[in-house]
């Protein structure tokens, strides 16, 4: 990295070093040290009349300038935290220097080749202090450069931290949106008609071809719930094909890839000519599936036609009727359960899960998680169950049936049935999938099935998102690619 240095070395000093020289013997003034004592975001109390004139506000400092760190001045406790100050969009924002330096990716400090940290940060010394200065890099404008005292053990005197000024604004604006608690949402609740008029279908070739329709398509599944794929080769490797684009199949008791055809005996209602209900798959292990493909291989019998609801845009419905019935669907815990003689998978859930906000925040939204809801996978009822004075279970009852009745309405279903060589991939967390009744009798039917996880899909949707958009999500905060 080339570095053009532009300014001189300010250093971050330490409470115990003005308690040995004593404020009046300070020979090196800061730029706040004739400003003021406390950030500029802190309300100044009233004046008294024996206390000095408030002093102007200071000009805004230009990027090449690097200045103390106002919280500093003034302290005189024996553990003051170390701070630095530099400016950002004109405005100077503070930083811990132990955040400083275990943020640092040098090689010495992240492995260049894995990525991955070679220190701890439990290694980091409370009393680590350091030298700044703002430098001119070539590739990355300017950039904070500090030299460190008190380093993690094993680190020579020689050992440098570079932060571009991009990489900390970032990082600020980070940790602003996390506080807030407002999530940035773009996906898209939807109806039978609004899904009419926005489903996607997505070309198999081009979806084994070109990144940039991966990336549509997957910005759009990550929007809707909902995608479709045709022209799918004849292959009972084709739904592995298509499900490895996105990353690693998820295998389950059920294989790596698994037959939706109906058969004598089946352990699993999928595997019957019956109607199936809506409902997800998997609920009652720890981490169900996110992604389900199906591709159609054969589809020669009458009937049979897949449907599908979206159960975010019920349960906005459904708080907007009765937030008592949507509390309820969000405490209330259900019990999942798969036992067989060879498999026993057991796990306890509430319907619907809300993304985590501070506890005082008023959210813009009901930042909603995920949904679950299987009621042929519901085993019987392990909590608050009832007696005398307890009516729980009866005001979850009256709660799923008034959901139930907004996830299944005429006009919240899309209905569609696969013909061969058709694909739908849909997030099993979020929409619910059923299947009409049809004659086993009169031809066959045969979907090829596969899953993928949540992990999965959003660390290849991460990728496409900061090759193509210049950004990408996580924790519900927009961050720019620096």
């Amino acid at each position: 990295m080339s570095l053009n240095v532009t300014t001189a070395r300010l250093t971050v000093r330490c409470a115990s070093q003005r308690a040995r020289a004593g404020p009046p013997a300070c020979k090196r003034r800061s730029f706040f040290s004739s400003v003021s004592s406390r950030p500029s975001t802190v309300k100044r109390r009233a004046r008294r009349d024996d206390e000095s004139p408030a002093l102007p506000t200071p000009t805004p400092i230009p990027h090449e300038q690097l200045v103390h760190s106002p919280a500093n001045a003034g302290q005189v406790d024996a553990y003051p935290a170390k701070t630095v100050a530099v400016s950002i969009d004109e405005n100077p924002r503070t930083f811990d220097t132990v955040f400083l330096r275990d943020s640092c990716t040098c090689p010495k400090c992240v492995d260049p080749h894995s990525r991955q940290k070679l220190f701890q940060t439990s290694d980091i010394p409370l009393e680590i202090e350091g030298k700044a200065r703002t430098v001119q890099d070539e590739k990355k404008g300017w950039v904070l450069e500090v030299e460190w005292q008190n380093d993690v053990p094993g680190y020579g005197p020689e050992h440098r931290t570079v932060h571009s000024i991009d990489w900390l604004r970032r990082a600020l604006n980070t940790e602003v949106e996390l506080r807030a608690g407002v999530r940035y949402d773009d996906r898209v609740l939807w109806d039978r008609d609004t899904m009419t008029k926005n489903n996607k279908w997505i070309d198999y070739a081009d979806w084994m071809s070109q990144d940039t329709v991966l990336f549509d398509a997957l910005a759009h599944l990550n929007q809707y719930g909902l995608l479709f794929l045709k022209n799918v080769p004849e292959s009972e490797a084709s739904v592995v094909d298509i499900a490895s684009r996105v990353g690693t199949l998820k295998d389950t008791f059920y294989g790596r890839t698994w037959d939706v055809r109906s058969k004598p005996q089946a352990e699993n209602i999928a595997y019957t000519p019956q109607f199936l209900g809506l409902h997800m798959d998997l609920l009652y292990t720890s981490n169900p599936p996110h992604l389900q493909l199906l591709h159609s291989l054969r589809a020669r019998t009458p009937g049979g036609e897949s449907f599908f609801s979206d159960s975010f845009h019920a349960a906005q419905k459904l708080h907007d009727a009765s937030k008592t019935h949507f509390t309820t669907l969000c405490t209330f815990p259900v019990t999942y359960h798969y036992h067989h003689p060879t498999h026993h998978y057991h796990y306890t859930r509430p319907t619907i899960e809300l993304h985590p906000h501070p506890k005082y925040s008023e959210p813009t939204n009901l930042a909603l998680h995920r949904v679950n809801w299987s009621p042929p996978f519901q085993g019987p009822f392990e909590a608050r169950i009832g007696g005398e004075s307890q009516t729980a279970l009866r005001h979850y009852i009256a709660a799923a049936s008034a959901y139930e009745g907004l996830l299944s309405a005429e006009e919240n279903l899309f209905e569609y049935r696969l013909k061969e060589g058709e694909c739908v991939i849909f997030d099993n967390r979020r929409v619910l999938h059923a299947r009409r009744a049809f004659d086993a009798t009169k031809g066959e039917r045969w979907l090829k099935g596969a899953y993928v996880d949540d992990d999965v899909f959003f660390s290849r949707l991460r990728v496409l998102e900061e090759r193509f958009a210049g950004r990408w999500v996580a924790d519900g905060v927009v961050r720019p690619v620096v």
